[in-house]
């Protein structure tokens, strides 16, 4: 057993949000089946562009004029859900979304998807 603090956990800036991996193939402990993590959305990161990955599942830790928007593709998302602590997100495969914030606002949240390959839209189309 692996006991992990978040603390103790990289962080990775990428486009709009900053990731901890905890678990998975590139996580703090490895997994060749499941990844796991935190990430935050907030103003020190930017702004995030819509995107789509693989199936994930998300649990709002804390969130403060936080919102998500989603929909059938890039350019037709519905209105902002303004997310709160203790919501679960169940993401579809490929499905078009994107977090944001108001001003001073944020969202920290713990992501889970259940492999550790083909997360990312560009791994899956390499990997066909």
């Amino acid at each position: 057993m692996e006991i992990l603090t978040r603390e103790k956990l990289k962080n990775e800036t990428l486009p709009g949000r900053g990731i901890q991996k905890a678990i998975g193939k590139d996580g703090h402990s490895h997994s060749s089946r499941m990844t796991m993590g935190f990430v935050r959305y907030s103003a020190e990161y930017g702004s995030m562009e819509p995107h789509q990955h693989a199936e994930e599942t998300l649990f709002i830790l804390d969130a403060k004029d936080g919102w998500v928007r989603f929909g059938e593709s890039k350019n037709n998302l519905k209105e902002k859900i303004f997310l709160q602590p203790g919501m679960i997100l169940h993401i579809p495969e490929l499905e078009w979304h994107v977090f944001g914030f108001e001003q001073g606002g944020f969202v920290d949240a713990i992501f889970f998807y259940g492999q550790v390959e083909n997360i990312r839209p560009e791994e899956i189309i390499t990997n066909l």
